[in-house]
């Protein structure tokens, strides 16, 4: 017919198209739900590191993984494994079930009746799977759409995805498509036999999605094993690895595993010191840029400057150094609350007569505390807001890789209309920082035994610290651009060690009475601890 023939055209090339080898680059990865876990460490969220070059974009380009096959030959169970033997915390898991298509009132009548072809290309937005593709390398954020297989509709929910530095995009036509093969830098065919194929969507049909045998058995001999004929199975002359009998072979996932380290490691310099050298270029990059928009300083009074005086002196005893930067945090506080939506209101006093005030239009506020730092803030938030939620993130420098990593969370249940007040006392590189808003703005599945979280609206989320850097203040600005920054004060420079010039020292250290090690930086405690 003239509509396969131009689906057809649009598929894939011939065998020997060829394009040029894209270079590979080293990245640690980062899961979407389902949350995993190995034998050796839990992968908790979706999104990639926080690095951006000097510019404020992402400095390395993502890494895909095309997984093809047959409806239920087991390609979602072939990803699973592949992410939980290739053991790094930052892999995105994405389903091409997510972007069939929009279907017209009579398309869902011929669905309802089995009678509409879900296995044929035309079913699919590639234009949709190809512009999120494209942004996800890009390391942007998409919106998902969530389908519901019951209905055959698109759920007015849409998912929010982070780009991430390695990709494994599934479905029956993931080859399908010239454009989308371009995106594709590993392609894997996972081939199962026929029978076992049918069993396995029988059995999901009716159990997850509501079907009845005859309708199934009617959908497969009429539409899944045509479109695997004509337009999946034909496809697997395109794959680099093609792994046969699906999920249960697990010699060729631990081949694929080993191609996929492979790739993704690097022979040049090690990566501690790339990042050390990118690092070094972001502190110089921003030098002659304005503060952006999104800073808010706290008013430089005698008794602010003075405070400041009295914390920045080495010889300042810690019971002071305690006591004057209690005093800062409560002073950020009132100024970071002060900067919350407030609508009018009127009450009466007990003369009688009305007052004209404000009072706060959010649902509800939530302090996080970025360990070890940050929790020193929560007194001071606890002090000026009643019954505020509290929960705390611990993320640590990889000595390897250079590269911060999330080790523990707990966040209070719902809140995802609440303004987060995310707690540190000094940021440099803003590394840290931008990792703790990424997580609050991911959609979690957390296992039973760790509460659910909902994504964060960017613009509810205000950072806090006493100290920054003007290199940390236009990292975390590049990277989330409606997140407020608030500050009692920005210092200019960063060393090659990237302490703060003039700085504040090691806060922790000096607030805990502990002594700091010799490579400590100013970004957040954690990251040497």
């Amino acid at each position: 017919s003239t509509s396969s023939a131009e689906s057809l055209d649009r598929l894939y090339p011939a065998v020997g198209s060829t394009r040029p080898p894209r270079k590979r680059t080293t990245s640690q990865c980062k899961s979407e739900p389902p949350l995993l876990r190995t034998s050796k460490r839990t992968i908790y969220t979706a999104g990639r590191p926080p690095w951006y070059n000097e510019h404020g974009t992402q400095s390395k380009e993502a890494f895909v993984i095309g997984l093809g096959g047959g409806s239920a030959s087991g390609k979602t169970t072939v990803a699973t494994m592949i992410i939980e033997a290739l053991d790094v915390p930052w892999v995105v898991l994405l389903s091409m079930d997510s972007f069939y298509k929009v279907l017209t009132k009579q398309q869902q009548e011929q669905a309802a009746s089995n009678d509409f072809n879900f296995d044929h290309p035309d079913a699919f937005d590639f234009d949709l799977i190809i512009a999120t593709l494209k942004k996800l390398k890009q390391g942007k954020s998409v919106k998902i759409p969530i389908y519901d297989f019951t209905t055959h509709s698109r759920k007015k929910e849409w998912k929010t995805l982070y780009g991430a530095n390695v990709i494994i995009f599934e479905g029956i036509m993931a080859f399908a498509d010239k454009e989308l093969l371009k995106l594709l830098d590993l392609k894997i065919f996972v081939d199962t036999d026929s029978d076992i194929r049918l069993v396995r969507r029988l059995r999901r049909d009716i159990s997850e999605r509501g079907r009845d045998i005859e309708g199934v058995i009617k959908q497969y001999n009429k539409f899944v094993k045509p479109a695997f004929d004509q337009y999946i199975q034909p496809t697997m002359r395109l794959a680099d690895i093609v792994v046969p009998r699906g999920s249960g072979n697990t010699v060729a996932i631990d081949l694929i595993v080993q191609h996929v380290h492979s790739q993704l490691e690097e022979p040049s310099p090690d990566i501690l010191t790339m990042c050390l050298v990118f690092r070094a270029a972001l502190a110089s990059a921003h030098q002659c840029h304005p503060l952006p928009q999104t800073l808010s300083v706290l008013k430089s009074t005698p008794q602010v400057r003075g405070m400041h005086t009295i914390i920045r002196n080495k010889e300042t005893s810690r019971d002071e150094f305690i006591f004057y930067s209690k005093r800062l945090m409560r002073l950020l506080i009132e100024h970071a609350l002060s900067l919350l939506p407030f609508q009018s209101c009127t009450v009466q006093t007990p003369q009688g007569h009305d007052y004209e005030g404000r009072t706060y239009s959010g649902k509800q506020i939530t302090g996080v505390s970025i360990l070890r730092a940050g929790e020193t803030m929560e007194p001071a938030l606890r002090a000026v807001c009643k019954d505020v939620r509290i929960g705390t993130i611990l993320i640590q420098t990889n000595c390897n890789t250079g590269e911060p990593e999330l080790h523990y969370l707990r966040l209070p249940k719902d809140i995802s209309e609440d303004h987060v007040i995310l707690m540190d006392c000094t940021v440099s590189t803003g590394a840290a920082a931008m990792m703790a808003v990424r997580v609050l703005l991911v959609r979690m599945a957390i296992p039973v035994h760790f509460r659910h979280l909902d994504d964060v609206p960017e613009d509810k989320i205000f950072l806090l610290s006493l100290l920054m850097a003007e290199m940390g203040v236009h990292s975390v600005a590049y990277a989330f651009p409606r997140v407020k920054i608030i500050t009692t004060a920005v210092d200019k420079k960063v060393n090659d060690l990237f302490r703060i010039i003039p700085g504040i020292g090691n806060f922790g250290d000096r607030y805990f009475g502990t002594d700091a090690p010799p490579d400590w930086s100013d970004d957040e405690d954690a990251l040497s601890t």
